[in-house]
């Protein structure tokens, strides 16, 4: 079960105590097994990636990251706008979240590479909202500009990529004054990765109607994948105000090599 705490409570001096390390534990292996498992589907979903990649028009992979970018930009406000009244009590779990995405991943499939870009605003959006709904669940506050570049970094844990880090702890219990123009800069070094990641899931996605079923297997994958980087990330946030931060971090890190030593066995 997950404790709540409020988002202002910092206690940089307490200890990390043996229940701490043991969450600390269990958000490191959460990451591992999020990662194991995106790569699982979009192998058998997208089948060589490599061949659907070579499938996407030069002129649209130019547009990839702009996509990314508008996508980051614009999709904050509109899945927060889309947790009032009604639909915030229908689709409040993770699992609706990934119900969601796959049936907007299969719509988005059907007409093949076009049909896959002008999908990615809604992808984006309920990954958003997934994300944020992890946030709230932590003790955070959707609605401050903080919470707003807490979840952009979420975006940056990457995908797909064996030599990705998964999530980035540099800013876990940082507090940093955020402007408009901070919040677009950080959106500038997000888009890149989250491109990255668009760029795969556009692969599987290349070919119309056959691309239904691969937009809905990795708009899943992808979804999931995010809520989970998004419960290591808050997660870790939580523990940084509750204990000391930098032995939360060095535990966390600890954790991380140690499940990839035992993975390589």
């Amino acid at each position: 079960m997950i404790t709540k705490s409020p988002p202002r409570l910092i206690n940089p001096t307490n200890p990390l105590d043996a229940a701490g390390r043991e969450r600390v534990r269990a958000l490191a292996q959460r990451q591992a097994s999020a990662n194991g498992m995106l790569m699982q589907v979009i192998t058998y979903v997208g089948g060589q990636v490599e061949d659907g990649m070579k499938m996407l028009p030069a002129a649209f992979r130019t547009k990839i990251e702009g996509a990314a970018r508008t996508a980051l930009e614009r999709s904050f406000h509109l899945a927060k706008a889309s947790r009032q009244g009604p639909l915030e009590r229908a689709v409040a779990s993770d699992r609706m979240h990934k119900v969601i995405g796959a049936i907007s991943g299969a719509l988005g499939g059907v007409g093949g590479v076009p049909t896959a870009i002008a999908e990615i605003p809604v992808a984006t959006t309920i990954i958003f909202r997934a994300v944020q709904g992890v946030a709230q669940t932590y003790g955070e506050d959707i609605d401050s500009d903080e919470t707003r570049a807490e979840c952009l970094r979420v975006f940056s844990a990457g995908g797909p990529d064996a030599d990705d880090d998964g999530i980035d702890t540099s800013f876990i219990g940082a507090r940093v004054a955020l402007t408009g123009p901070a919040i677009h800069s950080l959106v500038a070094k997000v888009a890149p990765k989250f491109a990255a990641v668009l760029t795969q899931k556009l692969a599987t996605q290349a070919v119309p109607v056959l691309g239904a079923a691969a937009g809905a297997g990795t708009n899943l994958a992808f979804v999931n994948y995010y809520t989970e980087m998004a419960h290591v990330h808050f997660g870790l946030r939580q523990l940084a105000r509750e204990f000391d931060r930098d032995q939360v971090i060095e535990t966390f890190h600890a954790e991380t090599v140690k499940g990839r030593s035992v993975a390589k066995r």
